[in-house]
């Protein structure tokens, strides 16, 4: 019989008793011991965390090999070590039963082939995952002291070194940061002219490259940690089995030091930079103050690179003004072309479309949905009932997989209680246990409700149809929409080379292509 076994390796180096070597040694000398066992591979993880399977690279090939039906068994220690995720746990061992493979674990005697190991392996899997989420608070609370205590976590950036908890200036990128912030509030010079002039100096990024972007001068010129103040857990991971990080939007509490570290500019610029940021932002210039003020905003899209169009504003021969949209990438970095350090950089959509003519396109594809109206009516009714019979398919399917689950859940909670009078576990497990198994029923239980709910909704095909039709005759009556109304209708503006550019409405299958020379419209489906 083809044995694999499978370990996670600790970081440390001097953790002798768990290193690679160890293990390698301790499965070697276990499975020849075994008659009629035969070594396949031994898969290996670093890391000192298994509350998900996600990002163990070994553990994901040796279930690959598994589905190959490459060996027979799967040796490990103990279920903590194999996943502390109760949902991994059980799903993979369920497959692997599946194919006929079963895993052993050494220190609970156990094999996933016999028929009583589920319940076991569900119980001491709970327990394993719940040690790991007190592990997760304690160092997530330690953490959190030691950022109080003025401990740095995270990397270097541009000016300052990180290590060993603590900041130091880098001479070489403190001139970089302080050349920034001058051009920006003393010479009155944007972002991405800024970028552009560093780009051509061949300025260094912290990474090496030469390749900056305005998002980035804007982002050094907003971080606090410039004037000396120390700003953390800017990111945090909410949940302790996916590890994912997300940006803290005020579920946690900020942690803020000032006059933590030396400063690379002095307080009094930074905070002029952040009036001036502030500044700019309400005449339009970062996205976010304009969002509401142009109709065009964020809309158009550069076909090429992918790039937002930005808004610039121009002046005529006879000093007006006017606004104009032209690609990001373009604007930044001119048209494509390779750089001196070899990097690939611009973008060839570089024409731009005035505010006006944006508007006037748009203007165009809603005036002739005069002449249309009939066939969008039937087309925009068509995908909305084929939308709805599909939730509602799929609802019926996930309610009844639901009930399933739930049914699973209800007989291991009986399950727990067997185990109990059988002397298997613990009253304090059967009591953890029974919490679990409660509060997964409950859960369950509003999620079938939920999805019956959505499964009973219905609609009347001709009901269906005069309510689009009101909607479709609103949005084209209006002969002196301003603006604003013909930007909420607008879903976006895609720009192809060659000045051509199609324009997609809202909820609606068709798009209107136009050339910006002639102006005329071509209508697709």
């Amino acid at each position: 019989m083809k044995v694999a076994a499978y370990c996670r390796v600790s970081t440390d180096k001097e953790d002798q008793a768990n290193s690679f070597e160890s293990q390698q040694r301790y499965f070697r000398e276990y499975i020849d011991r075994q008659p009629d066992w035969k070594l396949y591979e031994i898969y290996a993880d670093e890391g000192t965390t298994g509350t998900s399977t996600k990002k163990r690279a070994a553990f994901n090939r040796m279930i690959s090999d598994a589905r190959l039906h490459r060996f027979d068994l799967i040796v490990t220690k103990e279920i903590s070590r194999f996943a502390r995720n109760t949902l991994d746990s059980l799903t993979y061992i369920r497959e692997l039963k599946r194919m006929g493979i079963g895993v052993f674990f050494l220190n609970d005697n156990m094999n996933t082939l016999k028929e009583d190991s589920e319940m076991l392996l569900a119980i001491k899997s709970t327990m394993a995952q719940e040690e790991s989420r007190s592990t997760s608070a304690r160092v997530k609370w330690g953490q959190t002291r030691r950022m109080e205590q003025g401990v740095v976590f995270g990397r270097s950036l541009l000016g300052y070194d990180v290590q060993g908890g603590k900041m130091t200036v880098n001479p070489q990128g403190a001139e970089i940061v302080r050349l920034i912030f001058h051009k920006y509030v003393h010479e009155r010079k944007g972002t991405t002219v800024i970028a552009r002039e560093l780009r051509e100096a061949g300025y260094k990024t912290l990474t090496g490259s030469t390749s900056w972007r305005n998002t980035v001068i804007l982002k050094i010129l907003r971080n606090e940690k410039y004037c000396g103040d120390l700003k953390q857990k800017k990111t945090i991971t909410p949940d302790y089995l996916t590890h994912q990080k997300k940006y803290n939007r005020g579920e946690e509490k900020f942690v803020f030091l000032k006059d933590h570290h030396e400063p690379i500019i002095d307080r009094e610029l930074w905070e002029e930079a952040q009036r001036e940021i502030a500044r700019r932002d309400i005449d339009g210039k970062y996205g976010t103050g304009h969002g509401n003020r142009y109709p065009l905003s964020g809309k158009i899209k550069c076909s090429e690179c992918g790039q937002s169009f930005v808004s610039r504003s121009r002046r005529r021969k006879d000093g007006s003004r006017y606004k104009a949209w032209r690609c990001g990438t373009a604007t930044a970095e001119g048209k494509h072309h390779i750089d001196p350090a070899g990097n690939e950089v611009g973008c060839d959509v570089s024409y731009q479309l005035r505010d006006e003519v944006g508007m006037e396109m748009v203007r165009q594809s809603v005036e002739m949905l005069k002449l249309d109206t009939d066939a969008i009516v039937r087309d925009i009714t068509r995908m909305v009932l084929e939308a709805i019979q599909s939730s509602q398919d799929s609802n019926q399917l996930h309610a009844e997989r639901l009930k399933k689950e739930l049914e699973q859940i209800e007989a291991k909670k009986k399950g727990v209680l067997d185990a109990f009078f059988a002397k298997n576990i613990s009253k304090d497990d059967m009591k953890l246990m029974n919490a679990e198994y409660d509060h997964r029923i409950t859960e369950f239980t509003e999620k079938i409700a939920a999805a019956e709910k959505r499964e009973s909704l219905s609609y009347e095909t001709a009901t269906l149809e005069k309510d689009i039709r009101a909607k479709v005759t609103g949005i084209v009556s209006g002969e002196t929409a301003s603006g604003n109304f013909y930007g909420s209708l607008l879903e976006r503006i895609t720009a192809h080379p060659n000045r051509r550019m199609e324009v997609h409405l809202k909820l609606l299958p068709a798009k209107w292509t136009y050339v910006l020379e002639s102006l005329t419209a071509s209508k697709d489906k």
